[in-house]
């Protein structure tokens, strides 16, 4: 299974969907990266996802986007393949 990498806050409801949402497909384990008080990580999230919102969802090498983007993912089938890519 594909590493995954989670750019969120602890207060972010969409964060914590997007948790669910992962666990219900299998992952057992991923990296939350929480960037609410950090100025320095949420540089490093904005540069490599190039968006300026939480959270931002990495598998593997790919950047997914945020809660949205994850859930269209599932709802079109694709994002069990690209967990286990």
């Amino acid at each position: 299974m594909n590493k995954v990498r989670i750019y969120r806050t602890r207060s972010c409801p969409y964060c914590r969907r997007a948790e669910i949402l992962l666990k219900k497909r299998g992952v057992k384990t991923m990296q939350n990266i929480d960037v609410g008080v950090n100025k320095k990580l949420w540089s490093i999230m904005k540069k490599e996802s190039r968006r300026d919102t939480v959270p931002q969802i990495f598998i593997g090498e790919v950047h997914v986007g945020g809660f949205d983007d994850l859930a269209a993912l599932d709802k079109k089938g694709k994002l069990e393949a690209l967990l286990n890519k």
